[in-house]
């Protein structure tokens, strides 16, 4: 016998089945939302890892293509790795889940989220995260939870709460708010420019109905909880912690630490842990492993103790203060375009790709309205950006979240394609990290976009704020623009870009059991403050508007549209007619079923001539035309003249000069190029030219 247990979620019913399915993990929950069905589980092995000073936490989100009734596409019909949205999604799963989990807690958890069922009106990644929650908090498995999440749209100016399918296509936000009992604990948005006020009215809604949700666990845990086990706990010990301490003394590590060059601090540090490692080697061999582990813990006080209670940041800066600024453009020369943004020891440099829409990304997925993606942005970050050694194995989910996280950036200010008819990616290549690299990234695009000639409506700028909390609610300190230091160290990565005009994307980090609505409100506040100076004092006396026109490296692109029955006649039988165009322009040709065609190529003249020839072809041929066309025939008579693929006229040797002419070659021959005019159409259909009336 299994017990189930619903609950009325946003106009519609979540049940969960509890004892029914995956008996042998941890904790399981089947969850159903409408006709949504994800699997949610969790399991710990049963001793902690050796070797290691982080939990090892893995959270999975697992899309199954028999979900939506698909068969994935490709040679190899079974899903292989995660795609971009599932990483995403076990990014978001996992940021509000580990704070909650203990800190000295060293066995390996893995928490999966299987999707078996999509119903449009019932989002599965909010049903992931309560299901997640479920099943950890119903394990044995030490977690101080429960948290709930729910997803925010903005539709007609109203809020609506896990918005369905045709809502998120008109929907002005994308928020998802994660929450304990007391307090939120993550915050991931996406939002079309919207103002700070409407922005925390949201987050502060889903927070009210996260509580709700998390009654409704509470009852499921009371019935069907498992008492929570026992586990060795991964701490300094306390005679190495204060022999540490009497050996390197507070003002020692702090001297250490104060420093606004990240190479001189970790030489710093280095040198610190020589020193402990040679002093424990032969006395107590034994705490020589966990030297990293106290000289890391050490650090973290003496840190927070110098922001907080000392108002001192590492580098020296004031607690509003933004670190050294600079932003160029056209760095590369025969890209597209490109932006480098600086702030402090962190550097980014984007480059911008414009291709035709055929370049455009395809998405293969669960959400059947998603099905090309046109705007791409792509981060990188090498291991040598911070001095570091090790092979690139390609982009790891942090790449990926960054990446996504600056896209969602600038998403909203992009022209709609029938303003701008291109495919368009960057890429910022991260060249030095000190912090904050994915709010630079979002500054460097925005400078890329603009030196590229994409007519975007306005300056996108982004910043992260810090946190640092003392033993209440209200003794806490808000950092403008952390470095890396900070972040470690630090209770939260507030991360917020947007424009002048309100927000365009917000994630949201913290290491601890959440923020309070008035934490939230001053961290927004900071970001817009900042981010209005970057825009207005660094940005922009660099580049403050797109340029007129695409750079001379980057393909031109015309757009007409034809009759979408004459689209065959375009394209002819096999494609010859549309090859033969290509193969006489050197352009490339894209049409859409609505009968959209873009021609796109770097000569303009062979542009045109493209245009014009499908024109030709797609328009009914009307006396007094004048046209260029080729020679393809010679017959005594006259000459036959291309006007278009597939489309010939006659030209009579009496019209082929003002002067008699003897013998058709004597004038023209096949190959030749003419100008000719349309005389008459004849019953037949047949097109009669003339060269000397033109």
């Amino acid at each position: 016998m299994y017990k189930s247990y619903s609950m009325e979620l946003a106009g519609r019913t979540l049940t969960v089945d509890i004892g029914r399915v995956a008996a042998q993990a941890n904790g399981a929950a089947l969850m159903h939302y409408g006709e949504t069905v994800v699997l949610s589980t969790v399991a710990a092995s049963d001793k902690p890892r050796d070797g290691i000073d982080f939990f090892p936490l893995s959270v999975d989100y697992e899309e199954k293509m028999y979900a939506v009734g698909k068969i994935p596409g490709g040679f190899n019909k079974r899903e292989g790795k995660a795609s971009e949205h599932a990483v995403l999604t076990s990014r978001v799963i996992d940021r509000p889940m580990r704070p909650l989990f203990p800190k000295d807690y060293r066995n390996d958890v893995t928490i999966t989220n299987t999707v078996m069922s999509v119903d449009p009106e019932c989002n599965p990644e909010v049903v992931a995260m309560i299901g997640s929650s479920i099943a950890t908090s119903i394990s044995d498995i030490p977690f101080d939870g429960p948290i709930s999440a729910t997803m925010v749209g903005l539709v007609d100016g109203e809020l609506v709460f896990n918005p369905t399918s045709a809502q998120k296509q008109v929907s002005d936000l994308a928020l998802t708010v994660a929450s304990t009992r007391e307090k939120i604990i993550m915050i991931e948005a996406g939002a079309n420019e919207l103002p700070e006020e409407k922005m925390l009215e949201a987050i502060f809604a889903a927070h009210d109905l996260n509580k709700e949700v998390i009654a409704f666990i509470d009852t499921i845990v009371a019935e069907c909880g498992k008492p929570k086990h026992s586990y060795t706990s991964c701490v300094v010990p306390e005679e190495l912690w204060d022999d540490m301490v009497s050996f390197i003394t507070p003002e020692a590590m702090e001297e250490a630490v104060f420093t606004d060059v990240k190479q001189v601090r970790d030489e710093n540090i280095r040198q610190i842990k020589d020193q402990l490692a040679a002093r424990y080697e032969e006395t107590h061999p034994e705490w020589v492993a966990a030297i990293d582990e106290a000289v890391y813990k050490y650090q973290k006080i003496t840190v927070r103790k110098m922001i907080l209670k000392d108002h001192k940041r590492p580098d020296g800066r004031a607690i509003n203060e933004i670190r050294p600024l600079a932003a160029e453009i056209d760095i590369l020369p025969r890209v597209h375009g490109s932006g480098m943004f600086t702030r402090g020891q962190t550097q980014i440099l984007t480059s911008t790709t414009l291709a035709p829409m055929s370049s455009a990304q395809k998405v293969d997925g669960l959400d059947e309205t998603e099905t090309v993606k046109r705007y791409m942005h792509h981060y990188n970050f090498p291991s040598w950006s911070v001095g570091e050694t090790k092979p690139s194995r390609g982009p790891g989910r942090r790449e990926i979240g960054h990446g996504a996280l600056a896209e969602r950036a600038l998403v909203p200010v992009l022209p709609s394609v029938e303003e701008f008819p291109y495919a368009i990616r960057t890429v910022s290549e991260t060249l030095e990290s000190n912090g904050s690299t994915s709010q630079a990234s979002v500054c460097a695009s925005c400078l890329s976009l603009m030196a590229a000639g994409v007519p975007i409506k306005t300056q996108v700028a982004g910043i992260s704020v810090g946190l640092v909390t003392g033993e209440t609610d209200d003794d806490y300190l808000i950092l403008t623009d952390i470095q890396g230091l900070e972040d470690f160290f630090g209770d939260m990565d507030f991360k917020v870009a947007g424009t002048h005009k309100g927000i365009t994307a917000i994630q949201m980090d913290i290491k601890i059991h959440g923020l309070t609505n008035q934490i939230i409100r001053e961290a927004i506040a900071r970001t817009r403050e900042a981010r209005i100076y970057i825009m207005d004092e660094v940005m922009a006396p660099v580049i403050s508007e797109p340029r007129k026109e695409v750079g001379k490296y980057a393909p031109k692109i015309r757009q007409i549209t034809i009759n979408p029955e004459k689209i065959g006649d375009v394209i002819g039988k096999q494609g010859k007619v549309i090859n033969k165009i290509i193969e006489d322009t050197g352009v490339q040709i894209d049409i859409d079923d609505t009968g959209m065609v873009a021609v796109c190529g770097t000569d303009a003249a062979m542009i045109e001539k493209a245009i014009k020839t499908i024109e030709t072809i797609v328009n009914d041929v009307e006396p007094g035309q004048i046209f260029t066309g080729r020679v393809v025939r010679i017959m005594n008579f006259g000459a036959f003249v291309e006007l278009a693929p597939g489309k010939d006229g006659m030209v009579h040797i009496s019209k082929l000069a003002k002067k008699r002419v003897e013998k058709v070659e004597d004038v023209v021959n096949v190959g030749d190029e003419v100008t000719v005019k349309v005389l008459e159409i004849d019953k037949m259909g047949r097109i009669n030219l003339s060269m000397k009336d033109v």
